[in-house]
């Protein structure tokens, strides 16, 4: 799951990221994510774990102390620290059977942009899926359909 590491404007952005977390974990299914104990990450992490799911958090050493807490780290099934971003979105994706974008910054584009990027080199056909919180991915699904118009997306995803 990809998504921002603050909460956002709209109370429904962590309320979106909790029953996420939450329908995960009924489902059996380990969440596998940014590593963030704040904001939509930690919202996602909280709900999956009080539903007695599985959480493996993957973060960059230098971001411990600017997105999450040693306390709540210590909660999470599988704490994997990464020497730098590439070395996450990595073990993430290695990790990851699909890929969930709820809403986030520049970030969190940049990583499920990349995730389609390889999508259409052909590396990986996993399912992706823009969770489309009172509609905070239109601009970004209407840009997706324009490059797909214009011939510039070649994929199903």
């Amino acid at each position: 799951v990809y998504c921002g590491s603050s909460p956002g404007r709209d109370e429904a952005y962590i309320k979106a990221g909790h029953t996420l977390g939450r329908s995960l974990a009924k489902s059996g299914l380990r969440l596998i994510y940014g590593g963030g104990t704040k904001g939509i990450m930690g919202a996602v992490a909280d709900g999956a774990l009080k539903a007695g799911g599985k959480v493996t958090g993957i973060i960059p050493r230098f971001l411990i102390n600017r997105e999450a807490t040693e306390t709540a780290l210590d909660k999470l099934d599988e704490l994997l620290i990464t020497d730098n971003m590439h070395e996450r979105k990595h073990s993430m994706f290695e990790k990851s059977d699909a890929f969930v974008a709820l809403p986030g910054g520049i970030g969190t584009v940049e990583e499920i942009v990349e995730i389609m990027t390889w999508a259409q080199l052909g590396h990986h056909r996993k399912p992706i899926v823009f969770a489309n919180v009172k509609g905070f991915w239109d601009p970004m699904l209407s840009l997706i359909e324009h490059m797909s118009e214009e011939g510039f997306i070649h994929t199903a995803h």
